[in-house]
């Protein structure tokens, strides 16, 4: 009897979520992705926080060809950050891989990412 050949295992990265990157200088690179499904259609995404003063405008995540949005950034490790997507300059939307939640004074909750 010949014998069965073994699977070969591929390194599969996840489609959605956030990727974190952690460094020797107490920096966690972390990248963040908006699905093509969350981002329901939008033009323009940014991502407002904590790490950009909750501007607007600061850090728009670039779209990739599959409609995904992405940005990577450099956050200081042993914190949480409160964030949200902001699209086309009218609506808001959480990051549905968030490592949690919280509530916010507008009534809404925030995504939190852990580094």
């Amino acid at each position: 009897m010949a014998k069965a050949a073994k699977p070969q295992k591929k390194k599969v990265e996840p489609s959605n979520g956030i990727k974190k990157q952690y460094l020797k200088s107490g920096i966690c690179r972390v990248t963040f992705k908006l699905p093509v499904d969350a981002a329901q259609g939008a033009k323009k995404v940014t991502i407002v926080g904590d790490f950009n003063e909750w501007n607007k405008a600061a850090t728009p995540c670039k779209k990739q060809k599959n409609g995904d949005f992405t940005v990577t950034l450099g956050l200081k490790t042993g914190r949480e950050y409160r964030f949200r997507y902001f699209l086309d300059g009218t609506r808001w939307e959480n990051d549905w891989n968030a490592d949690k939640y919280s509530p916010n004074p507008h009534g809404t909750e925030d995504s939190v990412v852990v580094v």
